[in-house]
This record gives C-alpha cells, structure tokens and sequence, in this order.
C-alpha cells in the first residue's frame, strides 16, 4: 500500500513541475487591514535535472538572504506581517491574558545538574524573568545562589545572551558554561570558579553545544567546538568536521583529541561528532558517536590519559548497524538498549571490560512496550518504558537487575534529569498535558523526594481541562494516536477553535507537558490535537521508519485523516480548522496543505523545513541525510521531492492563509526555507495571504526571552482566530 501512495504521488511530479513553470506572473502587494503586504519577488527561471526529471526552482535566489533586494523584501514581509497582527483587535487582550498567566504560573526550570559533592546546579526563570539564569544550591533545601544573570549580561554586551548548555566539575568547584548570541545555538565557552564567580580563563569561542564533560578530578573537561573559520567554508562544511577538546586546567590550554578527519582511520562522515567521557574507576575513556540525526548511537573505548592527550587507539564497541538507541555505562557494565530484531526496542548488557555485543545478556526482551532511554547510576541502571502515553521509571540493580518500579506521583511523562555512575539515586522529572511537571530526588530503598527548584504557582493542575486519548484510523487502516486537550465543558457543535499539530520526524514522541499559557486558547473554547504520526516514536522503530524516507508520505497524509476525523466527530469543522508544525514539521503542515487545502483554515509552518530538494545544501543539511535521504541516489531525490511542499505547490490553487514564523539566525533550518517557499506560494494561492513573522533576533527557538515567547504565541494564535473568522480577533 505505501509504495503505491508514493508512486501515484510521483506520477504527477512531470506535469506539476511543467505547471509551476509556465504559472501566471507574480501577483502585487495586498492590501489587508490596511496594511500594504508586498508582493512576491519575481521568479527566475531555474530547472535543475535529477535522474532525468526535470524540476523547476525559479525562487532559487532567495537563498541569498543577504542580497540587497531579497533582505528589503523580508524586512517589508516582517514589518507588514507584524502591522496586519497588532490590527486584530482580541490580540492585544490575549497578549495580557498570557502575560497574567506567565506572571501567576510557577518558575520554569531546565536543566539540572547534582555534583559528587551534593550541589544542584540548575538553569530556571523566575515568573517576570526575561531569561533563564544559572543557580547553584549546597544542598536540596537551598538557599540559592544566582551563578550566571544571562540578561544583565546581555544589556552589558549590548547583545541577547542566553545559556546554552552548562557543565559543572565533579566537585562542584569550578563550572563550564556556554552563552550563545541571538538565538544562534554559537556563542562562547566560559569557566568559572564557583567560589567566587569570577572567569579562570579566556572564554574559548566557536561553541555550538559544546557538551563539556569533566575529568572526575578536575583537572580538565572535554568539548566540542567548530573548526577554524568555519564561517567562510560553503555552507555544506560550517559544521563539518566538529573536534573534541581536551581543555587542561594546568596548562590553561585545549587541544584536539578527536574528529572525523583526524581520526580518519575510523571511517566517520564529516558531520559525525563525539563526546569523550571517563569511565570511573577503570582508566578508560568512552567516546560516544552521534551520526547527524540517526537514531543509531556508535560506542568507542580506549585508554584515558592517551584520550587526554590525543593519541588513543580507539577500540570499537558497537556502531550504527548495531541499532543501539541509547546506552549507559555503570557499575562494571555496558547497559544497551537495541532495535535489532526488536522494533519497539530491548535491553541487554554487557561487561566494560570485556563488551561483545554478540554476546550480551538479554536483560528485558522485545515485548510491546516501547523502551525509552536507559541511564546508569551507581547503583543501578534506570529505564524508562512506554505504553501508550502512560510511562514507567524502572530500576534495575547492577548486582541483581531485576526490574523494581519507581514510585511516580502520576501518570505522564518520565525524564531522567541527573544519573552519575559516581553517585546513588538519580534525579528525574514527572510531567503530564495538564499537570505541571514536578521533579524529584530518588535515593535507592526510599521514596522519592520533592525538589522545589521553582516558585509555587498556580495552574499546577488546572481541574477544568479535559486530557482525552484517542485512536484515529488513517486510511490504510493504521491506528494513529492523538491526544486532545480542550475545557471540560466543551460543546461538540462544530465550532470550536481548534489547533492540529504535528511533527512525525526523527522517531520523536510529543510526550505529555504542560504549559500554563495553553489555558489563554482553551479559556476561549479553543482545542489542541497532537496527531502522534507515523515518523514519530510512538511505537518505537517500527512507527519512525513508517514515516521515514519513501514512507514519507504517511505522515502528513496521517495528519490529514486526523483533521477529517476531528470535522467528522464536530469537535470543530473546517473553518475553525488550523494546521501547525514547526521545523520537520514544515513537512507535515506544507504537505497537508497542498494534499488538502480546502481543510484548513489557517496553517503556521515555524522555523519550517519546505524545500527538501535543497535541504542538503544547508548547513546542517548533511547531518539530516540519515532521517530524510540524499538527491545523490534516485530513491533518495523521488523520496525527497514527494516530499518538498515548496515543489508541490499547485498554481491557482485556493490555499489557506499561511504564516510562517521563523529565526533569521537559525542555524539548523536557514531562513531560506521560509523565503523561497513565502514567495512561490503568495505568486501560487487564489486564498488567503501569506505572511512572513520574522524575528532578527532569534535562531531555531532556543534563548528566546520571555517576551519573545508570549509574542510569538500571541501572534500565531492571533493569526489562526483571525483566519478562523472569530469575531474580536476580526481587523478594523
């Protein structure tokens, strides 16, 4: 059935192509809420040939983002896409009712870190706070004591900084941490002295998720960093080739100990990059391998101190054709988690001194239940399993690892935020669609502990929202999962706002969470559906691959029978009907649209991927070959342009209105993406407008400040009340 939904969808390519080309002439400026909308840029004939079909990109050179006619164009689609938002008059209610939920909600936390001395250190914003600071505390109970203030920092600078990622020594005395620029994910690479907060080096630049790890003694930390002049090498190469540092804290100086072309012998692509870590007590070092975006992990070993100094043998564990999801090293042993030969995964493991994967103990074999991530402590190694939305933290003794559940407060979603193979216990975090995520100490043989890392707020568990868990049929007969949160009050008449997102790339699941602004769209009748789609990992593997590649197309086409099936039950119908995704994503809304456009009444594609036939050629582009495929070989390029929204797009067509939100400093989906695919669709659709929200001071999403955030939520759900045809949100 899958091969014939693809070859009936390339069937059309010849002819769509060959109407793309002969299209009518751009259309000129709108004119909406008074506001001139430009028109779209001029197309340029461009055909490129694959494999001998033809394909036409006439907005190729609006990849140039910084030529003098494509950058005015974007600043008058921003400037007028944001004078049309602030003319919707509910906007600027809506806007106050998110900041009064913000302002009474409890403090938002990321990451948190527990050292062998007993301090947490942890990133958190505080109600009011416009970013996240880095706090330290001696022990659970506090008090606390602010390490890092990225925003002062910033209005120092006169910049937006923000924390990317952070790493403390195992005694806690000294700190790593990395501050990144405008939301580029790049910045610089600081060390601190804990004590007394002062720098004990030169900030080291050219980080971009720097994954410092230290020595257990503190003498030094491993990291990653761009190579030298990244910034002038063709966009294919900028993040190529990412060396692994060992910084010493003797000589005060960091040298390259690994990467793919200085380790030649191991016969890693340019955009393969690797952690190195200690394993305690035993004189080796473990270097961990990601792939881009496969899911498939590559394990290395060798001796430490020869890591240290660059000039290690490394000896192969397990690699990519291994199937290994995720892995953990404690307590003498090798804890695996596998795919081979068991799509929803199982978990073996094997000695550190003697790893044969052939030969691994089978510790929980292939059942139906999904297995999620394994984490090693001292003690144990922690699992985390899933049926269905419901997950389970399970621990595994080294000595005896028969599995013992953890005590969770309840039902959601489960994180391991903290597990050492130097220390007892972990730290992990319970979170569900309406319950506000809570976090918690486990100390083996007790219960756990409550930490209160964040101020009490309200909205913690909110008890009129109604959380329903569904089954929908595709048109293949496949159950996909969807997850609706609305009022509990709600009338199923129609007429209800409703929202349908999807993602369905990279085997990742939209796990329960819960964000207090959500109850501002459902305090207006509003509903939101998380289409769980195939390319996801719902159910493992096995539901990844179905939307993977050639499979493609059973994810947005997932996501359209959802749409229909949400009209069918009158939970809302088609005007009260928006799509939305955000990065791979773009994928899922483009597609839908131009499938189905009459079934949608607004659609917001964010930082979104659209031209899949050029992806390659961003800079992040070789690293997503693994998840999407290459135009090098001819199922790789039919698979990429069935894919490719900004090719399917139909002349005449009478398209939603469409607004896509991007980061002109992303740097893993260029902003490119939304520029070409802006233009070739206002020159294209018969419907509503096309509007462009773009923000000069952001990237992918991450370091956004809390105003920031409130505007873009405002602003696109603005935008969808609008399109929606509710009745405030209507410009004067």
């Amino acid at each position: 059935m899958r091969r014939l939904v693809l070859a009936t969808t390339l069937l059309g390519v010849a002819s769509l192509l060959a109407a793309c080309a002969t299209q009518a002439p751009a259309t000129g400026p709108r004119t909406i809420a008074g506001v001139t909308l430009p028109g779209p840029l001029p197309p340029r004939p461009q055909t490129d040939t694959f494999f001998g079909v033809q394909v036409g990109d006439p907005w190729r050179y609006t990849e140039k983002v910084s030529d003098p006619v494509v950058a005015e164009w974007m600043k008058g689609q921003a400037t007028a896409s944001e004078q049309i938002l602030a003319r919707l008059p509910g906007r600027g209610e809506l806007l106050e009712r998110v900041r009064a939920i913000d302002a009474a909600a409890p403090g938002q936390l990321g990451s948190v870190r527990r050292t062998d001395s007993g301090r947490l250190f942890f990133v958190r914003r505080d109600p009011g706070e416009s970013q996240f600071k880095l706090v330290m505390r001696e022990r659970l109970e506090g008090p606390d004591r602010v390490l890092v203030d990225a925003e002062a920092r910033g209005k120092r600078a006169g910049q937006p900084l923000a924390i990317l990622d952070y790493a403390p020594s195992h005694d806690g005395r000294l700190l790593a941490y990395t501050l990144q620029v405008g939301g580029s994910e790049i910045g610089e690479l600081h060390l601190m002295d804990v004590a007394t907060g002062q720098d004990v080096a030169p900030p080291i630049d050219r980080i971009r998720f720097g994954n410092a790890v230290w020595l257990r003694d503190g003498s030094g930390f491993f990291f990653i960093r761009l190579r030298e002049g990244y910034t002038t090498l063709p966009d294919t190469e900028k993040f190529g080739d990412r060396t692994t540092h060992f910084f010493s804290l003797t000589s005060r100086q960091a040298q390259p100990v690994f990467s793919p072309l200085r380790n030649a012998e191991l016969k890693l692509p340019l955009f393969a990059s690797g952690t190195v870590f200690e394993i305690p007590g035993t004189g080796l070092a473990a270097l961990s391998v990601s792939l881009g975006v496969d899911r498939n992990r590559v394990l290395y070993l060798g001796d430490l101190k020869a890591a240290s100094e660059g000039r290690v043998q490394w000896r192969k564990v397990f690699d990519a054709a291994d199937q290994v999801r995720d892995f953990a090293v404690a307590g003498g042993w090798i804890y695996v988690m596998s795919a081979r030969s068991a799509p929803r995964h199982r978990l073996l493991r094997m000695p550190v001194n003697s790893p044969d994967l052939s030969r691994a103990e089978v510790l929980l074999p292939a059942s139906d239940e999904v297995l999620v991530g394994v984490a090693g402590a001292r003690d144990a190694a922690y699992l985390v399993k899933r049926r269905g939305p419901v997950m389970q933290l399970m621990r595994l003794p080294h000595a005896n690892p028969q599995p013992q559940p953890v005590p969770l407060p309840f039902e959601g979603s489960v994180s391991v935020l903290n597990a050492d193979p130097a220390q007892d216990g972990i730290l992990f975090s319970v979170a569900g669609w309406a319950r506000a995520s809570q976090r918690f100490a486990y100390p083996p043989g007790a219960a756990p502990t409550p930490l209160a890392l964040v101020r009490p707020g309200a909205f913690d568990a909110p008890d009129n929202v109604l959380v329903r868990e569904v089954m929908v049929p595709a048109r293949d007969g496949t159950q996909v999962p969807v997850s609706l949160i609305s009022r509990r009050d709600i009338v199923l008449d129609g007429g209800n706002p409703t929202v349908l997102y999807g993602y369905g790339s990279y085997g990742v699941t939209e796990n329960p969470g819960f964000n207090p602004r959500l109850l501002a769209w459902l305090e207006r009748g509003g509903v939101y559906a998380y289409a769980h789609v195939r390319g996801g990992g719902a159910f493992g593997t096995e539901w990844h691959q179905a939307g993977q590649k050639a499979n493609k197309p059973n994810t947005w086409r997932d996501g359209i029978d959802v749409a229909q099936w949400l009209v069918a039950q009158k939970i809302t119908s088609p005007g009260r009907l928006a799509i939305f995704g955000g990065s791979a994503g773009g994928i899922f809304v483009g597609m839908a649209i131009n499938e189905q456009p009459d079934l949608f009444a607004a659609a917001v594609p964010a930082v979104p991927v659209m031209d899949l036939v050029r992806a390659e050629l961003d800079p992040n582009g070789l690293a997503n070959i693994p998840e999407f495929g290459t135009v090098k070989d001819e199922a790789g390029f039919r698979a990429l342009l069935a894919m490719s929204a900004y090719h399917h797009i139909k002349p005449g067509a009478r398209y939603p209105a469409v607004m896509l939100v991007h980061g002109v400093n992303d740097t893993r989906v260029s902003v490119w993406q939304s520029t070409k695919y802006a233009n070739r669709l206002a020159s294209a659709s018969t419907g509503g407008p096309v509007l462009m929200r773009l923000d000069y001071q952001l990237g992918h999403g991450g370091g956004a400040s809390l105003a920031q955030q409130q505007q873009q939520t405002v602003d696109i759900w603005s935008f969808m009340l609008w399109r929606m045809g509710v009745s405030e949100f209507q410009p004067r």
